[in-house]
């Protein structure tokens, strides 16, 4: 966490105060992996965080407020997903590693924020717009760079100036998305994580270059 940290009435939060507050935020992401988000209540995060609710409400407003604060943080690691995509040729052996990278970098972070995704998601389907901007700032940088690398390639006659680069980087994002959102589900239909993997990276691969990868 960088910056000042503020309790709810403005007062610039000391180290031990930080602390807690973070002690708050862990405490209410380990509950979110086990209960519903209505169900969980203040006094149960602060029982948990072996503090007060009294505590609680000094640095947030409600258990929405803190929720927010996890997914902000979340959105944030989750701008590093174009890491992956930086300075990146799709150009044979390449293109088919940034696939397959691209590919691990979503499925290791929805399953590694299963929990605060689904309450964003759920937050965004019901037409609160800070969950949905939460949401966006998740995809929007991947998005953006997997269009400018559709225009690169086109612009160097590698791939067919038909092609929407912004509709077909925004079409393999939402894919992305979903799928690493259903990773359970793809389990129950027989279909293993080594199986999962190079068959999205696929289609990621002929998605952004038009062609079977060189593997």
């Amino acid at each position: 966490m960088t910056g000042q940290v503020r309790t709810v009435d403005g007062r610039v939060a000391g180290r031990r105060g930080q602390a807690t507050r973070q002690k708050l935020l862990d405490c209410l992401s380990e509950m979110l992996s086990s209960s519903p988000y209505r169900d969980v209540k203040v006094i149960d995060v602060a029982r948990k965080a072996g503090t007060s609710p009294a505590t609680f409400y000094q640095y947030f407003p409600d258990v929405e407020g803190a929720v927010l604060e996890i997914a902000e943080q979340m959105a944030a690691e989750g701008a590093g997903l174009t890491d992956v995509l930086a300075k990146r040729s799709w150009v044979g052996k390449s293109g088919w590693q940034a696939a397959q990278e691209l590919v691990d970098g979503f499925l290791d972070f929805w399953r590694k924020n299963d929990a605060i995704l689904r309450v964003v998601d759920l937050g965004a389907a019901e037409g609160d717009k800070r969950f949905y901007k939460i949401r966006m700032k998740i995809l929007n940088s991947v998005t953006n760079s997997l269009t400018d690398t559709v225009k690169e390639l086109q612009s160097k006659g590698k791939v067919d100036k038909d092609v929407s680069a912004a509709a077909m980087a925004g079409s393999l994002v939402a894919m992305l998305a979903a799928v690493a959102s259903h990773q359970k589900g793809f389990q129950s239909w027989g279909v293993k994580q080594a199986e999962l993997k190079p068959n999205l990276a696929l289609l990621v691969h002929l998605g952004i270059t038009g062609k079977k990868p060189t593997k």
